[in-house]
């Protein structure tokens, strides 16, 4: 017999076998090429079965691993976002934005202050903004207060912040008796925006002139006929820089390619000599206004002006 067929008869018998050998000997039955049965019946496999294996588990690892590595890059992205805080609610919020404002830029005369547009940046569900800064309001740990550049445009104080800086404005005029009389009876128990001739006459006992040295003090501003806003002193210079920032920081986008401009790459900027209140505290009110959209790209967040 020919050497050819003899290996070729041992290779069928062992095929034979491995196909109808009983469970308890382990031997299970695969298409696998010629060369395999040939190694498993003559001992001469082209490959080490333990080198097998270990090329087996590392495709097994390399698709997780791999995608796990893109996850990472992704979430370093969003984690890497200048503006992305770990605020969760409209608290965490305000005490973040807080620590943003300039208070040297006044000399620490004015209360910080933040809009409720930049604590719709921080916490995306805006009714839930509006119920929490309510309830805080109704706690007394926060005053809202009109500042007058638009019928939306309402700033957030904490109280006692409000209370601080509102006795030192006032300290040695003419109308301090009545801005204390203001803060002693009408602001603990008083929790709105707004305050009506009558209620500050029959129920907290104002005169006319009082009500007149609170408007001088700038505790109020005229809101119609017998009505007032609830304002904060000194506040005018603030409104007037925060309005050309807006419009200066507004301009960066608008004169970016595509009216489009990276996040990371606006922030990074050096700020026009407008910008006084600084790029991130306007990119706040820029993005919870949405005067700008926030696109999610792999470099970043993209800011674009909404089409029009």
């Amino acid at each position: 017999m020919q050497p050819g067929r003899e290996r070729r008869r041992v290779d069928i018998s062992c095929h034979c076998r491995a196909r109808h050998a009983p469970p308890s000997l382990g031997i299970r039955h695969c298409s696998a090429p010629e060369v395999y049965f040939r190694g498993l019946c003559l001992g001469t496999f082209p490959f080490s079965p333990t080198r097998c294996w270990v090329m087996s588990r590392k495709r097994q690892h390399l698709v997780p691993e791999t995608l796990g590595l893109k996850r990472r890059r992704e979430l370093g992205h969003a984690e890497g976002d200048p503006l992305r805080g770990e605020a969760g609610s409209a608290r965490a919020a305000v005490a973040e934005l807080v620590r943003l404002f300039p208070r040297g830029l006044f000399e620490d005369a004015l209360p910080p202050i933040a809009l409720r547009s930049q604590v719709y940046s921080l916490v995306p569900d805006r009714t839930a903004v509006d119920r929490q800064l309510k309830e805080l309001q109704e706690q007394g740990e926060i005053r809202v207060v009109q500042l007058g550049f638009d019928l939306d445009a309402h700033g957030i104080i904490l109280t006692e912040d409000y209370r601080t800086r509102v006795l030192k404005a006032c300290n040695g005029r003419s109308y301090a008796g009545a801005v204390q009389k203001f803060l002693a009876s009408v602001l603990p128990a008083c929790r709105d925006l707004s305050f009506q001739q009558d209620q500050m006459t029959q129920t907290f006992g104002f005169t006319d002139t009082e009500i007149t040295q609170l408007v001088n003090a700038g505790i109020f501003t005229v809101r119609d006929a017998g009505s007032w806003w609830l304002a904060v002193p000194g506040a005018g210079r603030f409104v007037k820089y925060f309005v050309k920032g807006r419009q200066a920081v507004l301009g960066m986008v608008r004169k970016a390619k595509y009216r489009e401009l990276l996040l990371s790459e606006l922030l990074g900027r050096r700020a026009p000599a407008s910008v006084k209140l600084g790029l991130a505290y306007h990119v706040h009110d820029l993005i919870g206004a949405q005067l700008v959209d926030c696109v999610s790209t792999t470099s970043g967040t993209l800011l674009r002006l909404p089409e029009t």
